[in-house]
């Protein structure tokens, strides 16, 4: 597969469509909401969005109307509370939802990346498991009854990545998360990185290297394409939104005039950043030090 490097706007057009199931990874930086922000303004609907840890991006999307369905393993405001619209779309019965522990989600992602149908867990029954059943497998060398999920193959997986290279290869300093088990379970790969550099640039630093090119579909350069959430080494986390989140969101009409504000009614991801402004990113900005990935001016 030769990677495509492509526009934003024009990669989320070409690789979701609806009814797709989507996996937007990330750990606690790197959450793709550029990415996200552009599936709302194409109204993009009826996925099933996917993801260990949701947490404002899925509130936001789910808002938005364009998810039918969530399977995940914990939501919430991270170091805030809970999501106010993914609450509300439970409780009215407008999304359906799938939960799993830590475990149980990323063993689905490990049993998908290995072509599995299953992966086995050696885990107590819990009030996830009693709530929506599971299933065992006799273990053919003991006898013994082994619990087990089931796989996990995204139809997309989309990482935000520090950097990307000419020829695909996504590369990351800092917390991976569920990003490698995502990328490899799903049947497509694409990304957006803070900065697409030639091929051969990045070549000494072969251990930031998460995923070759030849596994990436598509990749596209958004700078700032994490936030509200952070890069390491690039710009810290937009606490002031995560903080306001709750009461911004809490109320559902309020949520959606938000949503028109900053993101359907703003023309691309670009848009979104001149609202914010250079000089409110600039204080979230890292200065150039240890990693050496510093935003350009």
């Amino acid at each position: 597969m030769v990677t495509q490097r492509r526009e934003l706007a024009e990669m989320i057009a070409a690789e979701i469509q609806e009814g797709m199931t989507v996996y937007l990874a990330g750990f606690s930086h790197l959450i793709p909401f550029a990415a996200g922000h552009e599936v709302i303004r194409q109204n993009i609907r009826h996925l099933t969005l996917c993801r260990a840890t949701p947490d404002l991006l899925y509130d936001q999307m789910i808002a938005a109307g364009t998810a039918d369905a969530l399977v995940f393993s914990y939501a919430g405001n991270p170091g805030v509370g809970l999501l106010p619209a993914f609450r509300r779309a439970v409780e009215s019965g407008e999304i359906a939802i799938e939960e799993y522990t830590h475990a149980e989600m990323i063993a689905r992602l490990e049993a998908g990346a290995a072509g599995l149908p299953f992966w086995p867990l050696r885990a107590e029954e819990n009030d996830l498991t009693r709530f929506r059943g599971r299933k065992s497998v006799a273990c053919p060398y003991t006898g013994e009854s082994i619990p087990v999920v089931p796989a996990l193959n995204p139809d997309v997986a989309l990482l935000h990545v520090q950097r990307a290279d000419e020829a695909g290869n996504l590369y990351v300093w800092g917390l991976t998360g569920d990003m490698k088990e995502a990328a490899l379970a799903a049947k497509r790969l694409i990304a957006t990185a803070e900065k697409i550099v030639p091929a051969d640039a990045l070549r000494a630093d072969r251990d930031h290297l998460l995923i070759p090119g030849f596994r990436v579909a598509a990749v596209a350069e958004v700078p700032f394409g994490a936030h509200p959430s952070y890069a390491t080494g690039i710009y810290e986390r937009d606490t002031a939104l995560y903080q306001s989140w709750t009461a911004i969101a809490r109320d559902a009409a309020g949520c959606q005039t938000w949503l028109d504000e900053w993101v359907r009614h703003v023309p691309d991801h670009a848009g979104y950043l001149a609202r914010w402004g250079r000089d409110y990113l600039a204080q979230l900005t890292v200065p150039e030090g240890g990693l050496g990935l510093a935003v350009e001016s």
